[in-house]
């Protein structure tokens, strides 16, 4: 498995997505349709973002972080229509290289650290630890990710040795200065 090549492209945003004056959208991103990204909105560089999501002021997304389709982000845990939050939203982080599976919730504020995986359906209340993998409602870890994206170990706790089956890291590179896959970049 070879690292995406990043070519500096302006990013490809399908009809009929909105993205507002403000929001901060990096080189080769790709948005699919029926997407609204907020004005303060933040994608990285080389995401992806799939249809039917929306992104709001207040979430952030890291660099190669893919977001299935119809993801749900939100920005205020106790929203009132009567009452306006701004401009102090709850934050939503998500870290580089990080995957939010199709239909997800994060509901702020919550932080996805880089390499986890967030199951299709799953509803995230709490924060997620480096390469740990979620599903449920709400999202408990069921097992540990490798940067490939592989499965390296079923489980709750991360384990002290695991090795990938499909790519052969270890789960000491996954804790140590090795974590980052070939040719990725460190925030």
């Amino acid at each position: 498995m070879l690292p995406r090549t990043r070519t500096g492209a302006p990013p490809r945003i399908y009809q009929p997505t909105v993205v507002l004056p403000g929001a901060k959208v990096g080189p080769d991103t790709v948005i699919g349709a029926f997407c609204f990204i907020a004005r303060g909105a933040v994608v990285g560089a080389g995401s992806r973002i799939q249809s039917h999501t929306s992104v709001w002021d207040g979430v952030e997304l890291g660099e190669d972080v893919f977001v299935g389709p119809s993801a749900v982000f939100t920005n205020v845990r106790h929203p009132r229509a009567a009452l306006s939050r701004a401009p102090h939203w709850d934050r939503t982080v998500v870290e580089d290289c990080a995957t939010i599976g199709a239909g997800a919730v994060l509901v702020a504020p919550v932080r996805v650290c880089r390499w986890a995986m967030v199951g299709a359906g799953a509803v995230v209340t709490r924060d997620v630890p480096a390469h740990a993998i979620v599903v449920g409602n709400p999202a408990r870890i069921c097992g540990w990710a490798c940067v490939c994206g592989e499965t390296m170990e079923r489980g709750e706790r991360r384990p002290p040795r695991a090795r990938c089956a499909a790519c052969g890291r270890t789960i000491e590179t996954l804790t140590g200065a090795g974590s980052d896959a070939p040719g990725s970049r460190r925030a």
